[in-house]
């Protein structure tokens, strides 16, 4: 069995899990950072609010049935779909969604090699 990690991301107080193949979970953490850091320079009309990445664990347990865990997958492809419905064509976002995919596709190849 493949060894997972669970990235925290916080907004407002909301709580979200994802988890992660062990070996792409700081990938997801720092894209987090950067997004939040280059989010304010975008110029179009409809930003996506993001949440902050605000803890790595190995281990998880939810105790509240009402609380969920989201694969990495899932989470980087609403990542990428919201990114991608920005109608900008300027610096930051092509490189913002250069980084995206580059860790969509990582996650895709790393998803299809354990078969799950």
């Amino acid at each position: 069995m493949a060894l997972m990690r669970y990235v925290i991301l916080q907004q407002g107080s909301d709580l979200r899990f994802v988890e992660m193949p062990s070996d792409y979970a700081y990938q997801l953490s720092a894209l987090n950072l950067r997004l939040n850091k280059e989010i304010d320079k975008l110029t179009a009309p409809q930003i996506p609010a993001l949440p902050q990445a605000i803890a790595e664990c190995d281990q998880l347990d939810l105790l509240q049935e009402s609380l969920q865990i989201t694969s990495g997958l899932s989470y980087i492809n609403e990542l990428e779909a919201a990114f991608s419905a920005i109608r900008e064509e300027n610096y930051p976002l092509i490189s913002l969604l250069t980084e995206i995919r580059a860790l969509q596709a990582q996650l895709e190849q790393w998803y299809e090699e354990e078969g799950l």
